[in-house]
């Protein structure tokens, strides 16, 4: 069995005590295997789903030529008469959305249609109701042989989608709009790969949770509530262990425990140097890891491997673990550089990177080259549509209140130094994101 030590040393740049962080990424990416479970689902409940398998498309959308605005359908043929600079139709019928017009229709003649009528029979052209003057008797029409061209107006069969094409392709992530899609094909029931499941909690003998009262030196614990939402967004299946005691017993009991349950295991805290850090000393008995440190800021202890629900690696149950850093903001920003791809791949889901956007600086940046830097800052748009960003401040990965202050990252790349005032930054935004 290649262990995930052996294949991460063949990772360029591999550096097991200051990962640059795009060779961590391609490591994570080349461990995530999807799940194979696949279940059917009612279309209600297919939003954020991942598709296990394409959607072909049984019919043709629109299932008939249509007419695309409220006007007149005619015979292209009325416009290339040459004799008038107008054009004078009699007005034979009427063609409703789900009321066709049944009879024929010859170069002078024309049907009203309203938008989403089946074009009359014989008539491949639509001119708007309002290039068009009405007799007084309502019985004709006359307009500018130059209003509309051959052809216009009129929504052809399949145009949208065409009988025995793919609607939505597997590993999509269902979204509101692809319900609609869906039903417009009549389709009621979709294939998605089962719902990733993760397990989390915290570890140190200060945290509390909610309800608890806070001794000296004690503090609530934040990093499962963030922890749980971000999974949330995912609509990931989640199982929230708590807070775990920097015991050794208990830690190893956890992490059993969540390798029996779950996909992948996220803990917060205990990966550091610290003497009550002891995540590293049971993850040599019955684990396997990649790397425990980063070149990123916040983020820099930041663990990846595998672990067992047995007593050594290979025996029992396997589940891909991920010891992030006990700061709040160090927790967000692995996540979202880290983590998350990983968990949406694992789910089936063909994930497209983070976008960024470019935004001049307000104010000076330090950083020093050979790391990955997420400074929070936040970013607007000048009366010119021109994105400007400034730090929120305090950049120490235990404010978090920075995090809901901030609207974006700020990215500064691992081989980048000092940023001046004024000079352009790579920023993410956390609408969407967050």
């Amino acid at each position: 069995m290649t262990t995930l030590n052996e294949f991460s040393r063949c990772v360029a740049q591999y550096d097991p005590h200051a990962l640059p962080v795009a060779a961590a990424q391609a490591i994570v990416r080349q461990w995530a295997e999807p799940v194979a479970a696949v279940e059917r689902v009612a279309l209600r409940d297919a939003l954020d789903r991942v598709l296990a398998a394409d959607i072909v498309s049984p019919i043709d959308v629109p299932s008939h030529d249509n007419s695309a605005m409220d006007g007149y359908a005619f015979q292209r043929a009325a416009l290339a008469t040459g004799a008038s600079d107008s054009v004078h139709l009699t007005i034979v019928g009427k063609a409703l959305a789900g009321h066709p017009f049944a009879g024929r229709v010859d170069a002078s003649q024309c049907v009203r249609v309203m938008t989403g009528a089946c074009m009359p029979a014989d008539c491949d052209t639509v001119v708007p109701q309002e290039l068009v003057e009405c007799s007084a008797d309502s019985a004709s029409i006359r307009f500018a042989a130059d209003a509309v061209a051959a052809g216009a107006n009129r929504r052809r069969a399949g145009e949208d989608l065409a009988r025995g094409h793919a609607a939505l392709r597997a590993g999509r992530i269902v979204r509101a709009s692809d319900l609609g899609l869906l039903a417009s094909l009549g389709i009621g029931e979709v294939k998605v790969r089962r719902r990733l499941r993760v397990a989390f909690f915290s570890t140190g003998d200060e945290l509390r949770s909610l309800g608890e009262p806070l001794d000296p030196g004690s503090v609530y614990d934040s990093n499962r509530y963030t922890l749980f939402a971000m999974l949330r967004r995912l609509n990931l299946d989640t199982l929230d262990l708590g807070v775990v005691r920097d015991e050794p017993a208990a830690l190893e009991a956890a992490l059993r425990s969540a390798a029996a349950n779950a996909d992948v295991v996220l803990t917060s805290g205990g990966v550091s140097v610290g003497e009550a850090d002891f995540t590293k000393q049971l993850l040599q008995t019955f684990g396997d890891v990649a790397f425990w440190s980063m070149a990123m800021r916040p983020g820099r202890p930041l663990a990846f491997g595998r672990i067992w629900s047995g007593e050594r690696p290979g025996v029992g149950l396997p589940a891909l673990f991920f010891g992030l850093p006990g700061n709040p903001v160090a927790v967000m920003v692995a996540f979202y550089q880290i983590v998350r791809e990983v968990l949406l791949l694992m789910s089936g889901a063909t994930p497209r990177p983070l976008p960024t956007i470019h935004a001049t600086s307000r104010q000076a940046i330090r950083k020093h080259a050979g790391r990955t830097e997420f400074q929070r800052g936040v970013a607007e748009q000048d009366a010119h549509g021109q994105w400007h960003v400034t730090p929120t401040g305090s950049q120490s990965s235990g404010v978090l209140s920075s995090m809901s202050e901030a609207n974006c990252f700020i990215v500064l790349g691992h081989d980048e130094g000092a940023i001046a005032e004024g000079e352009r930054v790579a920023i993410m935004l956390f609408d969407g994101l967050i």
